[in-house]
Formats: structure tokens, C-alpha cells, sequence
């Protein structure tokens, strides 16, 4: 049952003097809108206490007293990596014995809570000061200017892995019934890897790379593949092409090959999968395909191509169209990682 409103103290307060004035139980509930058994309550109350305010609830006293939850509160905010164990033992130093379970309520009074630690790149200081300087450089860019970018980027997707992720509603202790649960195999079960590329106007080529990349391999993609696409997308004139600074990518014959070509490039700051909105197509891609289950690494190419080509157009416009956000979100978060 949903819990209801408390009455204002000043409803209280005409309850009372309402009664004083000789008016019935009823009378006063429909003129001020309230239940009967409400305003009984509270002339009960009043007749008893002498007062319509709030009267001290009983309760067991918190184990924890202000002092240890300062304590406490401080030293996970000081360092989030701070064990339950440790918090236990800090306060049974200080002369209070008390189980994991109260410190975790107690600190989720506080607002805060025990979580998995997200994994990200590994940021040294000259990848923040490169993310900084990108985000303020091109805070300003007009969105004309992202619109006529060709971003791109490879993946890898598991046939049965940690891709394969889904949420079931399901009864208490039928948690291992088939229909609740995702199969794995040892090591994925295989996978297969995808290079793939995007702009405002939609999603571009994606192709499998079934061998290892190497510079060579990377130049004969680009030709096959970053062309036609920008063809397909109709890129305006100068259109500028987006990829990260793998070593494949950076070395002087990729460099040369795109200069030949009259690529431009856009200059990426390493370490940075939040600043490309691809990575956000490949989470969406990636749910899709989990969704239809393939079975064989057959299956897994085949479905791959045919999610990614019914992938909206609206969404990558809107990736393209929110762009400035991810810039504002690297500078406010002083060059480190984003929610993006």
C-alpha cells in the first residue's frame, strides 16, 4: 500500500480548533478534506498529548553513532578501494562492534554504495593534458563541421560471451531453468572481428577482418570499404576521416598512403573510446545480435550485417548532433574518462 501524505501542521492545528467549535468528526473531514478516521486520529491525540505535532517514535538507537558515521564516511570517500573488513575493524578500534550489513546501510544513508569498479583505459598524464587540449580546441566547432566526418573503428564480437548479456523476469529458485539462463563455452565459442564506419547520415560499410591486421591489410580496407562509403553517404566536399592511433594507423606508410589519397584527418588523442560515437554503435549492434542468439560463427557474420545495416539513421545523427557534450563532459571531468 503506497504511503500517504502527512498533514500539514497547520491542517492539524484547524482540526483542532474546528472541533473546539463544536463541529462533528465528519463535518470537518469534508470541509477540509480529509478522512474521518484521520481527523479522529488527530483530535485523539490532541486530547491525550495537548499538542498536534509529531511525537518521538520508538526504535532501537543506531549502532553507529554520528561520530563513527563521519568516520566511516570519510574514509570511503578518501579511498573508494576500502574494504567492508577494514571499515568493520576501524570501528572496533573506536570501540564499535558492528556487522558489513550496518555499515552498508549506513552508508548508503549517506548516499553511498558498493559497486564494480568500471574498467577503462589506462590514462597517463600525457593522455589527459592530449584529451584536454582536443576537447577545448574543438569546443567551439560548429555542428555543420561533425556532420562531415566519416568516424571508424574495429570490434570484436563472441559468439557466447560477455556480449551475450540479457535480463529475464523469473520466479524464486528457477534461476538455473533453460529459459533463464545464456549458454557459454569455453573461451566464447569463438568470435569474429569487424572494422566498420559511420557518419550523421547513417551507418557506412562494415566488413570481417579474418586475418591478423597489418599495415597492408589496413590500407586494402580503407580503399574498398572508406570509399564507398563516403560515396554511399553522400559526404560533402572535404569530408574528414576519423580512426585512432593504433600502430597500424600511425606509421609512416599509413600516414604517407593517406596523404596520397588527400585524406584528412582528424588529429585523435589516444586512449579515447568515450571521444569516438562509434563505440556507442557497437554497444547497440552488439545487443541486437545477442538478442537473435546465433549459433556458429556463420550465423554470428550474417547477423552482424544485417542488424548493422537496420541500424536507424536517426541514431547516428543524433550521435553526431550530441557531439559537443562529449567534449564538455572530458573538460569538465579534467581529461579523464566519460560516461561515454
Amino acid at each position: 500500500m503506497a504511503k500517504t501524505k502527512e498533514l500539514s501542521k497547520d491542517t492539524r492545528n484547524k482540526i483542532v480548533d474546528l472541533h473546539q467549535a463544536g463541529k462533528t468528526e465528519s463535518a470537518i473531514g469534508k470541509q477540509l478534506g480529509v478522512k474521518k478516521s484521520t481527523v479522529g486520529a488527530i483530535i485523539r491525540k490532541w486530547k491525550t498529548y495537548k499538542t498536534t505535532d509529531n511525537l518521538p517514535r520508538s526504535g532501537a538507537p543506531r549502532k553507529i553513532s554520528p561520530r563513527g558515521v563521519k568516520m566511516i564516511t570519510r574514509t570511503v570517500r578518501k579511498n573508494p578501494r576500502t574494504t567492508w573488513g577494514d571499515l568493520v575493524n576501524d570501528l572496533q578500534r573506536a570501540g564499535t562492534k558492528v556487522t558489513k550489513a550496518t555499515i552498508s546501510n549506513t552508508l548508503r544513508r549517506q548516499g553511498l554504495k558498493s559497486c564494480s569498479a568500471r574498467r577503462v583505459p589506462l590514462l597517463k598524464p600525457v593522455h589527459v593534458r592530449a584529451r584536454l587540449k582536443f576537447s577545448r580546441e574543438h569546443l567551439d566547432d560548429p555542428e555543420e563541421d561533425w556532420e562531415n566526418v566519416i568516424w571508424s573503428d574495429g570490434t570484436k564480437i563472441e559468439l557466447f560471451g560477455k556480449n551475450s548479456t540479457c535480463r529475464v523476469w523469473r520466479r524464486k529458485n528457477v534461476e538455473l531453468h533453460p529459459k533463464n539462463t545464456i549458454p557459454t563455452v569455453k573461451h566464447g565459442g569463438g568470435n569474429i572481428m569487424l572494422w566498420g564506419c559511420f557518419s550523421e547520415k547513417g551507418p557506412g560499410r562494415l566488413i570481417r577482418v579474418k586475418e591478423r591486421m597489418n599495415g597492408a591489410m589496413y590500407h586494402e580496407i580503407l580503399s574498398k570499404n572508406l570509399l564507398p562509403s563516403a560515396r554511399a553517404l553522400k559526404m560533402k566536399r572535404g569530408w574528414v576521416f576519423q580512426h585512432d592511433n593504433d600502430p597500424k594507423h600511425t606509421t609512416r606508410a599509413t600516414k604517407e598512403w593517406l596523404r596520397k589519397k588527400h585524406f584528412k584527418v582528424l588529429e585523435w588523442p589516444s586512449q579515447s573510446p568515450d571521444l569516438n560515437p562509434i563505440e556507442n554503435l557497437w554497444r547497440e549492434l552488439k545487443i541486437r545480435v545477442a538478442q537473435r542468439q546465433p549459433q556458429n560463427i556463420t550465423a554470428l557474420e550474417e547477423i552482424c550485417m544485417e542488424e548493422w545495416a537496420k541500424l536507424p539513421a536517426t541514431v547516428c545523427k543524433n550521435l553526431v548532433a550530441t557531439y559537443r557534450k562529449r567534449l564538455t563532459s572530458v573538460i569538465a571531468n579534467k581529461g579523464y574518462i566519460t560516461k561515454y
